[in-house]
């Protein structure tokens, strides 16, 4: 087990600030997790310890948000994230994490800042296989090495414009799927040793202390300024993201 107390006041700012975006900001500000930690251990290790807290904190929030999401969208959604996960499993060998980050750090960037910059909404679109399956697919690509999945699968929702409390309920129920499909394939991978799971054992605490602080600002936080939010963290965290994966963060 790792006892550099540096390592558990990173590890300890990535499970409540994950905890909190899982319990009621749509896990956009969770993707500073791994890179937080990175700054003491390795980003696979990290990411490696957070998958056991992170199925955890699934299972709280889907507690939370049970029966609010929208069931056609995960219709469309399952199928890509089963692809996703497979290639990631495939892959995982052949491409950096850092490549990764400079994809979905550039994807998101471009999204967010054309939604600031037009300031409108527009219609409303419609759910789609085709772009449920694409978006998702991604996702599941992108989670399985750095816990990136959130900025595609929001790409997809967003322009939708479901009500925040379906928004949330729909992306919990999507990545509780994505990170049970992770478990096999990262114990394959000799990822879940007994270190790793123990450090996981350490911090697990945290997570229902995070979930139960985002669940409360959901409800406390009006719709509008709730997608500002999650828009808002889009496009930082596509800027990090980039930034991380250009110069080896």
């Amino acid at each position: 087990m790792i006892d550099d107390p540096w390592f558990y006041l990173s590890a300890t700012l990535a499970v409540l600030i994950l905890g909190i975006a899982k319990g009621g900001l749509a896990g956009g500000i969770g993707l500073v997790a791994v890179p937080l930690m990175s700054l003491t251990i390795e980003p696979v290790r990290a990411a490696a310890i957070l998958l056991p807290i992170l199925m955890l904190m699934d299972v709280a929030a889907l507690r939370t948000y049970w029966g609010q999401w929208d069931r056609r969208n995960l219709v469309t959604m399952i199928p890509g994230a089963v692809i996703g996960t497979a290639i990631g499993f495939a892959t995982f060998e052949m491409l950096s994490a850092d490549d990764l980050r400079i994809m979905v750090g550039l994807i998101a960037f471009v999204f967010s800042l054309r939604w600031w910059l037009v300031s409108s909404e527009g219609p409303a679109r419609e759910a789609s296989m085709g772009g449920g399956t694409f978006w998702s697919s991604l996702s599941g690509f992108t989670s399985f090495s750095v816990h990136a999945g959130g900025p595609p699968i929001h790409i997809y929702l967003l322009p939708q414009q479901l009500g925040k409390t379906t928004f949330q309920a729909t992306t919990v129920v999507f990545f509780f799927g994505i990170n049970w499909l992770k478990i096999g394939p990262y114990a394959w991978l000799g990822q879940l040793d007994a270190s790793n799971l123990a450090t996981s054992l350490v911090l697990a605490p945290l997570a229902p202390i995070g979930i139960l602080i985002g669940a409360r600002l959901h409800h406390r936080i009006n719709e509008a300024l709730f997608f500002r939010v999650v828009y808002a963290s889009l496009l930082v965290l596509g800027i990090k993201l980039m930034h991380d994966g250009i110069f080896g963060v």
